[in-house]
């Protein structure tokens, strides 16, 4: 398998008929079986996993759902059904495979861009700071939101 990452477009075109290109000639030239080539945004970094993670992590140790704590990945599939909804993704709530109870169906966040993952730990951050205000009295809130206008 080839897989380059394409950072500009002198650096991709450079990689793509100096690297990429020889290999799919070669191939397919020698009677090889059909080759695909994929084109896709870059997915989640290390770092970001990590960030991701490490909030969920947090939250699984100092919040409640429903009336008691959740795991990591309880956590996780409850921010991203949140995140999905909120930018007008579909989020399905399906009856189960095995007639008891229902499902729900999302997207992986393995499966999430960058940009995606970014999205979705700021969309957490949000919800943390509304969070944290209703958790104050209502009188600290409005006084708070007078000194930032």
């Amino acid at each position: 398998m080839i897989q380059i990452r394409c950072i500009n477009a002198q650096q991709a075109h450079s990689d793509l008929t100096g690297v990429v290109w020889p290999a799919i000639k070669g191939q397919l030239l020698a009677g090889g079986r059909p080759l695909t080539v994929e084109v896709r945004e870059e997915k989640r970094s290390d770092a970001e996993n990590r960030l991701l993670h490490a909030l969920l992590g947090h939250i699984s140790k100092t919040q409640e759902w429903a009336g008691k704590k959740r795991d990591i990945e309880t956590w996780k599939r409850l921010l991203t059904a949140a995140w999905c909804r909120a930018i007008g993704e579909q989020v399905e709530l399906l009856p189960a495979l095995d007639g008891h109870g229902v499902d729900i169906v999302f997207r992986r966040t393995s499966q999430l861009t960058r940009k995606e993952c970014a999205d979705l730990i700021e969309f957490r951050t949000r919800v943390q700071m509304i969070e944290a205000m209703l958790r104050r009295p209502i009188a600290a809130n409005v006084d708070q939101m007078k000194a930032a206008a």
